[in-house]
């Protein structure tokens, strides 16, 4: 969406007075290379050989640190798994600084190491940990619509950090900058590479217009039969998107005592199973704590984590989601770094956030991943509503002065959603462009 003060800082007057402009980003699109231009992979890393093969089979040209072309780099991947002392963090400044300043415009540096969480010795601890808070800084001095993300790993899982830095080096990740996700050991792949959901079947709430719309568009595209869910007033809106996606509505309200019973008999009765589920359905109710009532409080804690937790006891039963199935919840980074006015929110998505941190233990022996995203400003027609100053607050407070798209948000719920991404679970990912807001 595109406002009268976007429109002005966009003009050709404003571009020659120098006015600073947000990039265009590099977004997704089936069939589209994965990186605009070779990738540098380097650092000595225990997948480091792997990768460079992979993208081989990608027809993606790789290049050594020792390359010294001048070509333009579309990525660079520098693999810090096997650092265990502080003076090994200085491959990030050798090999790093002469590649990110070949970094081609909307191009990835995606950094690996090892989950601190995983290892004893305190000198490779400290090490791995480093990483985070240098990769993070090095987001914020990209330029031109790069981003730079962490994979940290958790034993020899190959097939996990294949995933994460595919994702990362794809226009999926277009909005999601200075993040950390650690994988865990797994050999699942995805069996298409353009239609990786060929054959499940994915419900989404709150999937009538806005971000849940967008969501349920695109596990569409990527092979998915999906069960638009939304209240019953919004059946109109609902059925459009059910009918242009090839999927089906299901009218019911998401605190309704039966809803998660109604999700599992419609998903199983008409699709035959039910293999990812999409919390995404939310309301706001902003007020100031002091001048808060009941009505206000409880909605938003009942519809944003109340409804989760009594859905999932119906679908995580007998004859409900497969064994092997996804879960995605949609938080915020209220949740995080908490929101003048929104108490009530803030406490329901940090909620969320709890809940998959949880959850996800309990579910991992049936391979059932659950993860969740933390949407920053996202261009919608709820944040157009915002007040003038604080709207462009959020759009430039974030290392790629911009707002996010719905697209952004439901692109990195795909991910979670593949098969390939079967060793990451337990994850919140911010979809912010490195908001200055939070963690």
């Amino acid at each position: 969406m595109t406002d009268l003060f976007t429109r002005l800082i966009s003009s050709s007057v404003a571009k020659k007075a120098g006015v600073p402009q947000p990039t265009r980003l590099r977004r997704y699109q089936p069939g589209v290379a994965l990186c605009e231009g070779p990738v540098l992979v380097a650092g000595g890393g225990r997948f480091e050989g792997g990768l460079t093969d992979w993208l081989a089979t990608l027809a993606i040209a790789t290049q050594a640190q020792s390359d010294d072309s001048a070509d333009r780099l579309g990525g660079v991947v520098i693999d810090l798994s096997a650092a265990t002392d502080p003076t090994d963090l200085d491959q990030l400044r050798v090999i790093g600084a002469p590649a990110i300043k070949r970094l081609a415009k909307n191009g990835r540096l995606v950094v690996i190491g090892t989950d601190p969480a995983t290892l004893t010795d305190l000198a490779e601890v400290s090490t791995q940990r480093a990483l985070e808070g240098a990769v993070r800084s090095i987001a914020k001095e990209l330029r031109a619509g790069a981003t730079a993300n962490l994979v940290l790993a958790q034993g020899d899982s190959s097939g996990g950090v294949r995933s994460a830095v595919e994702f990362f080096l794809s226009g999926r990740s277009a909005y999601v900058d200075g993040q950390v996700v650690r994988v865990g050991e797994s050999t699942a792949t995805n069996p298409d590479a353009l239609r990786p959901l060929s054959g499940k079947v994915a419900v989404v709430t709150g999937a009538a217009r806005g971000i849940g719309a967008e969501i349920a568009t695109v596990l569409a595209r990527d092979g998915a039969t999906v069960v638009a869910v939304d209240i019953p007033s919004a059946g109109d809106a609902l059925a459009e998107v059910a009918n242009k996606i090839g999927g089906t509505a299901l009218q019911v309200d998401v605190t309704a005592p039966d809803a998660g019973r109604r999700i599992v008999e419609h998903a199983t009765g008409r699709h035959g199973s039910i293999d990812i589920v999409v919390h995404n359905a939310g309301i706001t109710r902003d007020k100031l704590l002091v001048n808060m009532d009941e009505s206000r409080w409880q909605s938003v804690i009942d519809v944003n984590l109340g409804s989760i937790l009594r859905m999932s006891a119906a679908i995580l039963a007998d004859g409900g989601m497969a064994d092997g199935g996804r879960i995605v919840c949609v938080a915020s980074i209220a949740g995080i770094a908490g929101n003048r006015g929104q108490s009530n929110y803030g406490a329901s998505k940090a909620g969320v956030i709890g809940l998959v941190g949880a959850l996800s233990n309990e579910l991992r022996e049936r391979g059932i991943t659950v993860n969740a995203v933390a949407p920053g400003f996202i261009e919608t027609a709820m944040t157009a509503r915002i007040p003038f100053t604080t709207r462009e607050i959020g759009r430039r407070m974030n290392s790629l002065q911009q707002g996010g798209r719905p697209v952004d948000v439901a692109e990195t719920i795909a991910w979670f959603a593949q098969p390939g991404s079967a060793a990451v679970t337990g994850q919140v990912l911010r979809i912010c462009g490195q908001s200055l807001l939070g963690a």
